[in-house]
């Protein structure tokens, strides 16, 4: 039996402010007052889990823990077919301490070329979204959202954030970087992720 969300104040266990605007918009009709784990001044955890999972789980464990509230992580990241699934929960660290995107693509990039992919056919991928709403007593819930596509080389569009502009949705003309916030927000693994996190606990 999933647990209802029952409160007005949510804490989002994030520091990444692309993830914060797409996550306040998605929680806009439901009346949630909304505070992040970084306007709290709470320490980022160490996300050393072994899966998606794990890691949402970590982090909204630590934000309840720390504000005493309910609160809500994503944890996230692009797994690419011909690596083997890679970066996949590492997507972040990719990106290197500066957290550039720019570099974590061209690694994407770089790797594909070593393994001979070129052809589209062969540069398939999707992105993951796991959102873990967990509360001060330890209960926690989870759902999991994905969306299909093909990687794209050079990056296409300055929208969105990470590594949405390599990133082209199966059916879909523009990658996420071209994309207008409220159509990826339609679209997206964490929109995914997220109509079943409503008909889990807010419905």
């Amino acid at each position: 039996m999933r647990r209802r969300f029952a409160g007005d104040r949510l804490v989002m266990a994030s520091h990444n402010p692309g993830k914060l605007a797409e996550l306040r918009e998605f929680l806009a009709p439901f009346g949630v007052s909304v505070v992040s784990a970084g306007d709290l001044g709470l320490p980022e955890p160490v996300e050393d889990g072994d899966s998606f999972v794990a890691n949402a789980l970590i982090k909204a464990h630590a934000s309840a823990r720390g504000a005493k509230l309910p609160a809500l992580a994503d944890d996230s990241g692009l797994c690419v077919d011909a690596l083997g699934g890679a970066p996949g929960i590492h997507s972040a660290r990719w990106a290197g301490p500066g957290k550039d995107f720019g570099v974590a693509m061209a690694r994407v990039e770089a790797e594909l070329a070593a393994t001979g992919a070129a052809a589209p056919e062969r540069r398939g991928g999707h992105f993951v979204s796991v959102l873990a709403l967990a509360w001060p007593d330890g209960h926690a819930e989870t759902v999991e959202g994905r969306i299909d596509g093909t990687l794209v080389w050079p990056p296409r569009g300055t929208g969105g954030f990470g590594y949405d502009p390599m990133f082209l949705p199966t059916g879909e003309s523009e990658t996420f970087g071209e994309m207008a916030a409220a159509r990826k927000n339609r679209l997206s693994h964490r929109a995914r992720a997220f109509v079943r996190l409503v008909d889990a606990c807010f419905r």
